[in-house]
């Protein structure tokens, strides 16, 4: 809970900061500093898949799981209604409900946001935390120039959020093999490189479209299990 606590802080500092700037970081420091994270993000990504590849017992597992992830969080349209959900106070037209649900969407919907609480859970793995960390704290800073300190709410919403992610990975620790956190590394690892790609904006690719993804290893690992409990493997 560590890497959540500082990542909860990281934006209410940023926040403050922002809000002192008042007129806003000029656009062209607003891209240099995005293009930076952007590219420390897919080198985080790659560095995680490539170092969970080797070890792998199923080498196309991922691709699969990529595939019906992304079929599956397409057809349940998640990316759109998950934006509608946050951008409904928005509809009264106040700056600061716009702001907010900006906010509130970039902190919680990234990779970085979920599979940092698990690591931190099951290996006490701060690292994609603190990263998470480090991307929320600038753009704290660049949203609460703009819209004002109400960004800082935003970080009561991610601690509650990485939070109740931490807790259900910490119950399901017993359950979690090594086999199995190789396959979601991979996957995982991958979102990560989805998100570096969006911040440099060389394509949008809805990322949380492709959250499902997550889900296909454990259900993989689930039924061989069962299969083999039967003696057929």
């Amino acid at each position: 809970m560590i890497g959540t606590i500082i990542n909860a802080c990281a934006i209410l500092v940023g926040s403050s900061i922002g809000s002192v700037i008042k007129r806003g970081l000029k656009p062209k420091y607003q891209e240099a500093i995005f293009t930076a994270l952007g590219v420390a993000t897919i080198g985080l990504g790659l560095n995680a898949a490539i170092q969970n590849m080797p070890n792998s017992n199923y080498p196309v597992l991922f691709i699969v799981s990529m595939a019906l992830g992304a079929v599956i969080g397409t057809a349940l349209n998640l990316e759109e209604r998950f934006k509608k959900a946050v951008s409904k106070r928005a509809k009264n037209g106040t700056k600061f409900a716009r702001g907010l649900s900006t906010a509130i969407m970039l902190f919680c919907v990234g990779t970085l946001s979920i599979l940092g609480p698990i690591n931190s859970a099951l290996y006490g793995d701060e690292t994609f935390l603190l990263t998470n960390a480090t991307l929320d704290f600038v753009s704290s800073i660049v949203l609460a120039a703009t819209f004002g300190i109400g960004i800082a709410l935003a970080a009561v919403v991610l601690f509650c959020w990485q939070g109740t992610i931490f807790l259900l990975a910490s119950f399901l620790a017993p359950y979690m093999s090594g086999g199995l956190m190789t396959e979601i590394g991979i996957v995982g690892g991958l979102l990560i490189l989805a998100t570096g790609i969006n911040l440099l904006k060389i394509k949008e690719i809805p990322t949380m479209n492709m959250l499902p993804a997550l889900f296909v290893p454990p259900i993989w690992f689930a039924i061989v299990s069962f299969v083999g409990s039967l003696g057929i493997l």
